[in-house]
């Protein structure tokens, strides 16, 4: 058993998502296209521009910023700028984390066009890459514009989870964007468990994983086809197994974890009203189908909602992270796609 002063964990540190290890395994290939695209800049001319996409937990945050980490350790004459779309969904907050990060002070009451000439003021001295990740939760793609029309040397990168947001783009941005494409395909069994393996040894102590359990939260972790699955499942079975005092991680400890990152992951559809609940069913059983196809699916089981209740039940359910959705250019105009998105113990 643990004694007071002992624990599992190393550094813990190193199970979070966004921790990046010295050695980024298995994403080689994308990390010298990232580099390849900025490499033009450090001969001070204009660098290339990338479109990112490929499905969550699979890298490519990590390999984008591996490489701006590795670019801010070898120049000052290229700025590196991460900023998550998530977070700032439109121009104007990117605009504003981008003078935060700057060091731009002073911007309180100024407007988005005011703030883009006191960005461009700082980036045309140098050189910049620009990564836009999650860009799919842009609001409005005005900051694109305006970043490829008057930024000298620059390098864009946008990095999604969905193909499709490019369909968004217009024309007079496209022309002007051009970009690359580079496609992350999910991690196989063989890489998963190399990467879980690579974290397992910077945040524990050598030795306190029974295989049966380790294999357990690899194979969760390759059903669900994203690294954070794994790195959620080894974070909770370690604290699990500390709680019980006990010195080597169990099966039952990952058993325990995975019933319990249900709970982490998603709310109780008891929270749900009952509409809400019918309409996750649908989704459930038609994952990947436009809204209006669903709503059809909706109509034809005699539900009542019109296309715009429905279309709001549906936002309902990606808030509580029960589905998820990307909007995108077809025939007839803008389209959402809806996807369900499952739990650790439905696979």
């Amino acid at each position: 058993m643990l004694g007071s002063e002992e624990s599992l964990f190393r550094d813990a540190v190193a199970l979070d998502y966004d921790y990046l290890p010295k050695i980024l395994k298995f994403r080689e290939v994308q990390q010298k296209q990232f580099a390849t695209c900025i490499k033009p800049l450090l001969a001070g001319r204009n660098g290339r521009n990338l479109f990112v996409h490929g499905a969550p937990g699979i890298g490519k945050t990590a390999a984008c910023r591996w490489v701006l980490r590795d670019l801010e350790e070898e120049t000052s004459e290229v700025i590196p700028i991460y900023v998550n779309c998530w977070k700032h969904n439109s121009s104007f907050k990117i605009l504003t984390e981008i003078c935060s990060l700057l060091g731009i002070r002073f911007i309180v009451n100024k407007k988005t066009s005011e703030l883009f000439e006191e960005v461009k003021k700082v980036l045309n001295k140098k050189s910049v890459v620009l990564v836009l990740d999650e860009v799919d939760k842009l609001d409005d793609f005005d900051l694109i514009y305006m970043f490829l029309e008057e930024i000298y040397r620059k390098s864009l990168f946008l990095i999604t989870n969905y193909k499709e947001t490019l369909g968004k783009v217009d024309e007079r941005i496209m022309s002007r964007f051009s970009p690359e494409f580079l496609e992350f395909k999910p991690y196989n069994n063989f890489e998963t468990k190399g990467i879980l393996e690579e974290r397992s040894k910077y945040a524990f102590v050598p030795g306190v994983w029974d295989s049966s359990a380790f294999n357990l939260v690899v194979e969760k972790c390759v059903e669900a086809n994203d690294i954070r699955a794994g790195l959620y499942l080894m974070r909770e079975s370690g604290n699990l197994a500390e709680d019980k005092a006990a010195r080597r991680i169990s099966l039952e400890h990952v058993k325990e974890a995975v019933r319990k990152a249900d709970e982490f992951t998603i709310k109780d559809k008891g929270d749900l009203d009952e509409e809400v609940q019918e309409v996750l069913e649908i989704v459930k059983a038609n994952s990947g189908l436009k809204m209006g196809d669903l709503h059809k699916i909706y109509a034809e089981k005699g539900g009542q909602m019109s296309y715009k209740s429905f279309s709001r039940k549906i936002e309902k359910l990606e808030k509580g992270k029960f589905i998820s959705t990307a909007k995108s250019t077809g025939e007839g105009g803008n389209i959402t796609i809806v996807e369900y998105e499952k739990k650790l113990t439905e696979f």
